[in-house]
């Protein structure tokens, strides 16, 4: 479970952060939804996530931009990029961008499920 955790959603798809945002606030999570770029970087950087995910193609800025700005203003951030493009060519940019991971659209649930659990028990 975890634990109070904090994980901020950015997603300008309103059914895939409604889905985001009703499991892991089933998973303990305590969620913030935003629904496009510019509000994701004003809201990671004025507070505190233990992980973010960020759609990749979302208004005023971009995923692969918000990750940068993030990472670089907040060294330990823990970043997974979300993307309908093929994850093959734009894991490295995600990575470059600061991310943890890229994973490819559409996802099982669980496994990002997974994914993000790992992120949040790295860091303790």
């Amino acid at each position: 479970m975890a634990g109070g955790k904090r994980i901020l959603i950015a997603d300008d798809d309103p059914d895939i952060s409604e889905l985001l945002e009703a499991y892991f606030s089933g998973q303990g999570y305590n969620v913030s939804v935003v629904d496009n770029g510019k509000d994701a970087l004003t809201k990671a950087l004025s507070e505190d996530f233990d992980v973010i995910l960020l759609d990749v193609m979302m208004p005023y800025i971009d995923g692969y931009h918000v990750s940068y700005e993030i990472s670089s203003k907040k060294a330990n951030s823990k970043i997974i990029i979300l993307t309908s493009r093929d994850v093959s060519s734009e894991k490295g940019i995600g990575m470059l961008s600061g991310a943890s991971d890229v994973i490819q659209k559409p996802f099982s649930i669980e496994e990002l499920g997974q994914k993000v659990e790992a992120l949040v028990n790295k860091g303790e």
